[in-house]
């Protein structure tokens, strides 16, 4: 006879993976984690877990790691259904048929678990919706590809000059709007005249596609056209009599032109120095596009960090601000546009950590940043995005005023709006001389998200923090914001534009731990 069976081992499943110790946080590299958040099934449903320091350096900006246990209580997408016995189809559709929806049901044995699909979906099409969004505002990839490929080798004879003055200045170029003939329409962009004595503009060309990130479709090694009017050149301050021709300017050197998509009509410093009247009238909507503003300077520099490139020179000068049309508007129109809709931003100046360092501005800026783990070019777009804040909110500030904060040192900001204290708390840390303390560039994107889209200090008012009031607040947020592009896209509202891709980007990547270290630092 056969011997009895032995008895079958029962195995318990762990909770979850162990979570990694303390360890330093090094600003060079995003990957990596100063401290551990357990999962929400081992918190504590009453209070906030005690182990989350308010200020520590954590990565806010990177998602949750997936933990063996992740798919008994987190609200996941398809992959974590696929270990049922059937099928599941990878994405779930208003027209599947009611035969495999029926079958996808089955599976769903409680309402927990559709819940779950439900969340699932949404977070799906919220990604869907933003890859929609950007291709509209950056075109197609593959559209800029074909245009690279019109303008190798072609010259300034291939372009025609629409205007000879620059329509815009920064502080290391000239921007001359021109147009070319692509798939027989007249494609309008910008020519990017170096100024003597600037960096070199070879690296721009190596950068990936990015909202905030100037590109370049194309180059110029030439002599300039005479007809365009560099200030302060020969051919600019001679003038000439009535009824004669402009006198050609003979001096014009030969420079190699970078051709930009993006028509720039005006830097972020005019922008600044214009709206003193909207700040002081309108500074609720003022200063939520100063926030809007300086989300998308974080967002490129995020950009920039994963390219290995660096910004050249941070500053108002330096940032470029785009209408979505051309030609612009008027004088008048264009204040009028900047009060209705938010431009998008340009960072236009960098190059490769590894061929420059920036030099210090002050010895007192080299004392600040000696002794950090960061490298300081890091810490520098710390100083800058800070700088940025108080120019912004017309505010005036040193560089000696930030670099020797102490305490309440700082020039105050008047409080004329819900983000004022906000935008105030955010200086304040990224000028903090305690390493610890100090926000990242990454961290001061998350800050900002918060105080534009949620959650506010007063959705604690009445009950405590925890993670899963969190989640609940994120989930239902994610429900009507799908909505409401629903409902715009049945009315009259025109085409979501760049502050909504910028909240799908913010909902659709964000979680209840990132929502919880972001809320401990700002209030």
């Amino acid at each position: 006879p056969l011997p009895p069976p032995l008895p079958k081992k029962q195995l318990q499943r762990a909770e979850s993976l162990p979570e990694p110790g303390p360890s330093q946080h090094c600003r060079g590299d995003p990957t990596t984690w100063c401290g551990s958040i357990p999962p929400p099934h081992l918190q504590r449903e009453e209070g906030a877990p005690s182990s989350i320091p308010s200020l520590d350096r954590l990565s806010w900006g990177q998602k949750k790691r997936l933990t063996k246990s992740q798919s008994l209580g987190e609200p996941v997408a398809w992959s974590s259904l696929q270990k049922s016995p059937s099928p599941i189809p990878a994405e779930l559709t208003f027209g599947m048929a009611d035969g495999e929806l029926g079958k996808l049901l089955q599976l769903l044995d409680s309402q927990d678990r559709v819940c779950r699909v439900v969340l699932g979906c949404q977070e799906a099409a919220l990604a869907r919706l933003s890859a929609l969004i950007q291709e509209e505002l950056v075109g197609p990839e593959e559209r800029q590809q074909r245009l690279q490929a019109e303008l190798a080798g072609k010259s300034w004879a291939a372009l025609s000059i629409l205007e000879q003055e620059p329509c815009c200045e920064s502080r290391d170029a000239w921007y001359f709007p021109v147009s070319f003939s692509f798939e027989q329409t007249q494609v309008v962009c910008a020519a990017k005249v170096p100024k003597p004595c600037c960096a070199s503009l070879g690296v721009q060309s190596s950068l990936g596609v990015h909202c905030n990130i100037q590109r370049v479709i194309g180059r110029v090694t030439d002599r300039l056209p005479w007809e365009l009017m560099l200030p302060g050149s020969p051919g600019e301050q001679s003038q000439s009599l009535p009824g004669e021709e402009p006198a050609r300017p003979a001096t014009h050197p030969v420079l190699q032109v970078l051709i930009s998509p993006e028509v720039p009509y005006q830097t972020l410093a005019d922008f600044v120095k214009g709206s003193h009247g909207l700040h002081r009238t309108c500074p609720g909507h003022y200063e939520r596009l100063v926030c809007l503003l300086l989300l998308q300077v974080c967002m490129g520099l995020e950009h920039l960090r994963v390219q290995n490139m660096e910004q050249g020179d941070l500053c108002l000068e330096n940032l470029l601000l785009v209408q979505h049309l051309w030609p612009p508007q008027s004088q008048q129109g264009k204040e009028a546009s900047l009060r209705l809709s938010l431009p998008r931003l340009l960072i236009s100046s960098f190059f490769k950590v590894k061929d420059k360092q920036r030099p210090y501005s002050t010895s007192q800026e080299q004392d600040w940043t000696e002794g950090l783990a960061a490298p300081p070019s890091l810490v520098a777009d710390e100083l800058n995005v800070g700088m940025l804040i108080y120019q912004l909110l017309h505010v005036d500030i040193s560089l000696e005023d930030a670099l020797g904060f102490r305490h309440n040192r700082l020039p105050e900001i008047p409080s004329l709006s819900i983000y004022s204290m906000g935008l105030k708390r955010l200086a304040m840390l990224l000028f903090h001389r305690d390493p610890c303390k100090r926000v990242s560039v990454e961290q001061a994107r998350s800050i900002l998200q918060v105080l534009l889209w949620g959650p506010r200090q007063e959705l604690f008012a009445r009950t405590k923090k925890t993670l899963p009031l969190l989640r609940s607040w994120l989930e239902v947020k994610r429900a009507l914001l799908l909505l409401r592009f629903a409902e715009n896209s049945a009315g009259a509202v025109g085409s979501p534009g760049l502050e909504e891709w910028l909240c799908c980007q913010y909902f659709k990547e964000v979680t209840e731990h990132m929502l919880y270290q972001v809320t401990q630092a700002l209030y």
